[in-house]
């Protein structure tokens, strides 16, 4: 069998484990919708103004099916991958699959492409909820194309930055702290929970800019928000945010080349 065949098969392989443990895949999926039913209900789903110049009058409800579509993908490609990988490498999962025929690259590519398929059943999850629970609108023609495509390099540049960071993390029982940690302060400055506008203080959307979410999070919005009156001058989509999550992804990988571990820490 060639590598490119064992590399499909582990595809499938990781795909059957994780479906097979339902608990675990019903709370992936659920985690994203909650978190949109709790802010369209502490904030009411009436119409709000995200952006001062120019001002666009949005729904609440349509603000964050795109910002929870986007902590979907975030969370099955970054976290999720982080933590997992993090485990097994101290189970000695990862030195025993060095050991088999299986490519090393080809291990790490079943993970990472099954975390991409569940983060594209997390993304449309999300929006058809949005969409038939919220009358959310949902992206068409070119901006769908926009949308898919931060999508695709969205994930892969977050998948690149977890296989790197699990090079910090020493041990299992630090990974989840470490790996929240790295994140969750960049989901509340990026816009992710909270929307960021020009009136927000001035460090906040520095920091913002710097880190891959924000420039995720405003490639989203670009393709999804597209076809609402005005979105377009507010939110419009960038080739140059795309642009810096990738170069974000590249470094990530370059990282992950040079200090990934295959056996556990002593």
């Amino acid at each position: 069998m060639s590598d490119a065949a064992l590399a499909f098969r582990q595809v499938r392989f990781t795909n059957k484990a994780f479906w097979r443990n339902p608990a675990s895949a019903f709370f992936t999926f659920a985690f994203p919708l909650m978190f949109l039913v709790i802010f369209t209900a502490l904030l009411g789903n009436g119409k709000t103004v995200v952006s001062v110049h120019p001002p666009v009058v949005i729904k609440n409800a349509t603000y964050y099916v795109v910002a929870m579509a986007a902590f979907g993908v975030i969370t099955a490609t970054y976290t999720n991958v982080a933590m997992s990988v993090t485990f097994q490498r101290d189970q000695g999962i990862l030195k025993r699959v060095r050991g088999t025929p299986l490519p090393s690259w080809a291990y790490l590519f079943g993970r990472v492409v099954h975390a991409m398929l569940v983060a594209a059943i997390l993304v449309v999850i999300t929006m058809l909820f949005g969409r038939f629970v919220y009358g959310a609108t949902m992206p068409t023609g070119s901006a769908l194309w926009e949308f898919i495509v931060a999508f695709v390099v969205g994930s892969l540049s977050f998948a690149a930055l977890a296989l790197a960071i699990t090079a910090v993390i020493p041990n299992a029982d630090a990974g989840p702290p470490i790996v929240n940690a790295s994140i969750l302060p960049l989901l509340f400055l990026s816009g992710v929970f909270i929307p960021v506008s020009s009136t927000s203080p001035a460090w906040i959307r520095t920091i913002g800019n710097i880190f891959p979410v924000k420039h995720f999070m405003d490639a989203i919005q670009g393709g999804f928000l597209a076809n609402i009156p005005n979105a377009s001058a507010a939110f419009p989509f960038r080739w140059s945010d795309v642009l810096y999550i990738a170069l974000w992804g590249i470094a990530g990988l370059l990282l992950a080349i040079r200090f990934f571990s295959w056996e556990p820490r002593k």
